[in-house]
């Protein structure tokens, strides 16, 4: 019989911030991808990187302050260093926890491109802040090297574009391990943003929704259900009113429908909540849960979350 292939996306409450938060965190979260490996899924990982990348940015930013003669590092190679990184600590964390159980797995990390398009309007309109905050003479030499600022408390941060994820450069290469029975951590953060031209990939001064990096993840793999890992037990309606509902359950029509009202926020609950239809639209069979990862790393299915179905 045909293993049940999923994609699990963790958020930053199953990753941490610092290093030996990200090492606890990641022993964690190990034992409920553990759970399902032993339930026999397929399982591919990806996850968040935020706090991460925004450290290595920092810490590049200064060094190149500090060291006028390095040139800086351009934000794609921030979010590879991102991926090697989280996944060092990720794969380890997992390869433990199996072989505690006596499975005999082996765990592998892919460091992934994801392909933008040159002409995504986010491109026109950056949102995502990222690096340290500067003073108003640093913000308007960001500007003159062609980047954008904005004013935020205490001085000045850079704003990059986010756009969609179109297609995964990797994607024969993850495919192949899962076939060989691997877990499979890639697309971290959302994948490297790349520009392709011609035979050439460029890196794009973006960051991808790892949320729409996941779910485009789990369709081209042909998942069969795409876990989401945030910060709330459920999906909710009017979320932190006096009103607020929370949703066991919820139709695509439904997400659409509510997505289409405003009820999810941008850049927290609606990237997760366009993942889902997207992924789930082309497929009755499929579903997606939102949830969130219990202290101890267990028990991730078991009657917690807001499941979507067509």
């Amino acid at each position: 019989m045909k293993k049940k292939k999923i994609v699990i996306a963790l958020g930053h409450e199953a990753l941490g911030t610092t290093l030996p938060e990200q090492q606890e965190a990641t022993r964690r979260t190990a034992k409920a991808v553990a759970d399902f490996i032993r339930d026999d899924y397929e399982v591919v990982i990806t996850h968040s990187n935020g706090p991460q990348v925004g450290m290595i940015h920092t810490a590049m930013s200064e060094f190149c302050r500090i060291y006028p003669e390095y040139t800086a590092t351009p934000t794609s190679v921030c979010s590879a260093m991102s991926q090697g990184y989280i996944g060092y600590d990720l794969q380890n964390a997992i390869r433990t926890e199996l072989l505690n159980r006596g499975i005999y797995k082996t765990v592998s990390t892919v460091l992934t491109q994801v392909i933008v398009d040159p002409y995504d309007e986010a491109f026109y309109h950056p949102t995502k802040v990222i690096g340290r905050v500067m003073t108003k003479d640093e913000a308007e030499e960001e500007e003159k090297k062609g980047n954008h600022v904005t004013q935020v408390d205490g001085g000045y941060r850079r704003i990059i574009a986010a756009p969609k994820p179109v297609d995964i450069v990797e994607k024969d290469a993850i495919k192949a391990l899962v076939d060989a029975n691997q877990v499979v951590i890639a697309c971290g953060g959302g994948g490297i943003p790349v520009l392709s031209q011609e035979n050439k990939l460029q890196g794009a001064s973006a960051v991808i929704e790892k949320d729409l990096a996941a779910g485009k993840l789990a369709q081209l793999l042909d998942a069969d259900m795409l876990v989401i890992l945030t910060s709330v037990d459920k999906v909710c309606l009017n979320f932190e009113k006096e009103d607020e509902k929370a949703l066991d359950t919820m139709t695509v029509a439904q997400a659409k429908e509510y997505l289409a009202e405003g009820q999810f926020g941008e850049g927290t609950m609606a990237p997760k909540i366009e993942a889902a239809i997207d992924f789930i639209d082309e497929s009755a069979i499929r579903s997606v849960l939102i949830t969130k990862l219990n202290k101890e790393g267990t028990e991730l299915t078991g009657g917690m979350g807001t499941l979507i179905k067509k």
